[in-house]
């Protein structure tokens, strides 16, 4: 049985940590400088330091992504990048470009190179052409069905590790090569500065017609033609896994450490469900349910079942489904008390219903009840963000446990 390696984002060092704490294998982080989501924390070259030396503690690995499509200005400044960090020594250096992988070649030579989904990485003479000339694991591109990729894998060494995202924001370009952003905003796709304009609300204008906006929509707000549908391929891991994908990898390197947790723990559960019994594996439906609790844009296969339909795209909103929210973290336990201490991330109140999500097991589900501040005050809600507070939860649960509750107002678009 082959390992499959659970890859998490990780868009500042406190994410990495709720990655690995919450199940990944390994993390995938970028720096200050030419990454692919400029929109992220990132991380600095002592945040590097410090995030290799947490994960490596608990073996764990750390890949660095270098992805942006560099033009002839970036390319004294990636030398110099890839050389510190070389230093450091990431477990693999990710590029999309075939300049920055003889730059990576030439100044990191101590870090495995992995292949980005953004060189197009659709056929096997491509992926085996990467591989013969040093690179340690190509990601495949989105756009392959289940069928292309174990033909991939069959054509290939099988030294060559293939990653492949399972879950997440879809791309409307072809493997993210978008000049969309670029056109109408100003803003590099390739360069790691994209506007997303895939998820803006759009009219049309004949041209003889200007300023006149003809009305397509499907609802009163208009129409989002190019918005696409999250990816989620939890009810498919056996296939994922028989189509030989070495690691299985989660978007998100802007989502919050919630999103980050809660997809990391989900996906964790079922890949260790499938390596126990392959035979005997059936999809929890707890697992789906669990990934309806964090933003998303309602879910499809993608690429990996047939290329995608009309089903595939949400026409009336740009906007994130939300249900929950993250109410506090645990920070300690008071052995003498029995109380829980956390740091409030949203406000809650004594009375309402929370559900505590550990890093393993099922998430269980609490009255917010005898609540005190960090001065030990009785209080009946925690209104101020990151205030202290301590109640009992009837358990004890590590650092970085998440509590969150249902929004009141239901379900809603954000």
């Amino acid at each position: 049985m082959q390992q499959i390696e659970l890859l998490a984002p990780a868009g500042s060092l406190s994410r990495l940590k709720t990655a690995i704490q919450y199940g990944a294998d390994a993390v995938y982080a970028g720096g200050e400088a030419f990454s692919l989501r400029g929109a992220a924390q990132n991380f600095s070259l002592s945040a590097f330091e410090e995030g290799i030396a947490y994960a490596h503690a608990r073996g764990k690995k750390l890949y660095v992504t270098a992805n942006i499509i560099p033009h002839n200005s970036d390319l004294p400044g990636m030398a110099r990048y890839f050389a510190e960090l070389d230093a450091l020594r990431p477990d693999g250096l990710l590029v999309s470009d075939f300049g920055a992988f003889l730059l990576a070649r030439e100044h990191a030579p101590h870090i495995p190179i992995h292949i980005s989904t953004q060189a197009n990485n659709v056929n096997y003479r491509t992926v085996d052409a990467w591989h013969k000339m040093g690179a340690k694991r190509v990601v495949l591109a989105r756009e392959l069905s289940l069928a292309e990729i174990a033909d991939i894998r069959a054509h290939v060494s099988a030294e060559l590790e293939l990653e492949a995202f399972v879950h997440g924001a879809m791309c409307i370009s072809y493997s993210g090569r978008c000049l969309l952003s670029n056109y109408m905003a100003s803003r590099d796709a390739n360069g790691g500065a994209c506007a997303h304009p895939c998820r803006w609300n759009y009219a049309l204008m004949e041209e003889k017609r200007p300023g006149e906006y003809l009305p397509v929509y499907e609802n009163e707000r208009g129409t989002f033609i190019f918005n696409s549908k999250d990816l989620a391929m939890i009810e498919h891991i056996p296939e994922l896994a028989e189509s030989g994908i070495t690691s299985f990898k989660i978007e998100g390197r802007v989502k919050t450490e919630y999103y980050v947790a809660c997809v990391t723990k989900v996906y964790r559960e079922a890949i260790d469900a499938y390596l126990a019994n392959p035979a005997g594996y059936t999809c929890s439906p707890a697992w789906m349910e669990e990934l309806g609790k964090v933003s998303n844009r309602r879910y499809t296969t993608g690429f990996y079942l047939g290329k995608p339909d009309e089903t595939s795209q949400v026409y009336g909103s740009s906007s994130y489904i939300r249900t929950y929210e993250v109410v506090g973290l645990v920070t300690g336990y008071d052995e003498a008390t029995k109380e829980t201490i956390l740091t409030q991330r949203n406000r809650f109140f004594e009375g309402d219903t929370l559900e505590i999500v550990p890093p393993k097991g099922p998430f269980v589900t609490v009255t917010a009840q005898r609540m005190r501040n960090g001065e030990g005050e009785p209080i009946r809600s925690a209104p101020h963000a990151a205030m202290t507070v301590r109640m009992p939860l009837g358990a004890r649960y590590e650092p970085g446990t998440i509590l969150r509750k249902a929004r009141e107002d239901g379900p809603v678009e954000v």
